[in-house]
């Protein structure tokens, strides 16, 4: 999917959001009504793919026929008004399962988006690190040791292996972890070799060609955009191609705070 000739100028539209397919908290359907009433003209579903492992967040493989068949239901429906599209965001798990998986080539997507959420703990099993701070500390002494170095490093090094092996259209808040590292670590992503780690994977980024989401699910409540503005400049100037996405989870939510990283853009 080339997002630059879909969207061309066009600004209203998101491609991150979920539903009740996988951890959203309202119907496809209600997106799809609020997409209408907002008067977006391009709107992507993206739940949280199957993964092989227990995950309360992650649709199940039994429930793929029925999402695929709600997207073409709701086009049927509504998209003489919205341009709807069938994706998903897909996590990363190592060389054995992540967006080049034959899986997910196989399912006919419009887009994928390519994320991490979990990476594997000191016993090699793979813990979502993404959730709330609350639990992120308590996984940190479980799965970790406390070992925030461990953590954010494990989380890069499989940032870039999921680039490399490549099969998604756009990289989803690649530097999320900064988030709970934050408040783990106050100060954390100031630290040479935590910038050496993000600029390392923005070039990598730069070279790939791949479209950067600029997330703002996090704005209201905790002041961040992902990836952090620093990065934006570089990706802007390589003439990497940026979309903003709400990454919402509930439809009163899907147009939050994009303003914020459209002026954003606007100032580079």
């Amino acid at each position: 999917m080339n997002i630059k000739e879909v969207l061309g100028d066009n600004r209203k539209y998101t491609f991150h959001s979920h539903t009740q397919f996988c951890d959203g908290r309202a119907t496809m359907d209600d997106f799809a009504r609020e997409a209408v009433a907002e008067g977006f003209t391009h709107y992507g579903f993206s739940p949280h793919s199957p993964v092989p492992i227990a995950s309360p967040c992650n649709m199940g493989f039994d429930d793929v026929p029925a999402y695929l068949a709600e997207v073409e239901r709701i086009r049927s429906v509504y998209g003489d008004r919205v341009r709807f599209y069938a994706g998903m965001e897909v996590d990363y798990l190592g060389p054995e399962w992540g967006p080049s998986s034959e899986y997910f080539r196989n399912l006919g997507l419009d887009f994928a988006i390519g994320s991490v959420h979990f990476i594997p703990d000191l016993e090699g099993e793979y813990v979502d690190i993404d959730g709330r701070f609350e639990s992120f500390r308590m996984k940190m002494e479980r799965h970790f040791d406390n070992n925030i170095r461990y953590v954010v490093e494990t989380f890069y090094r499989s940032s870039r292996e999921m680039l490399a092996a490549g099969g998604f259209d756009i990289i989803g808040h690649f530097d999320k972890i900064g988030q709970n590292a934050s408040y783990w670590q106050p100060g954390i992503e100031d630290e040479p070799w935590y910038r050496e780690l993000v600029d390392d994977l923005v070039g990598r980024i730069i070279a790939s060609g791949v479209t950067v989401e600029i997330n703002t699910k996090a704005y209201v409540e905790h002041g961040r955009l992902f990836p952090d503005p620093r990065h934006l400049r570089r990706l802007a100037e390589a003439g990497v191609p940026l979309i903003v996405n709400s990454d919402a989870h509930v439809p009163a939510l899907i147009d939050a705070s994009r303003d914020v990283a459209f002026r954003l853009i606007d100032s580079l």
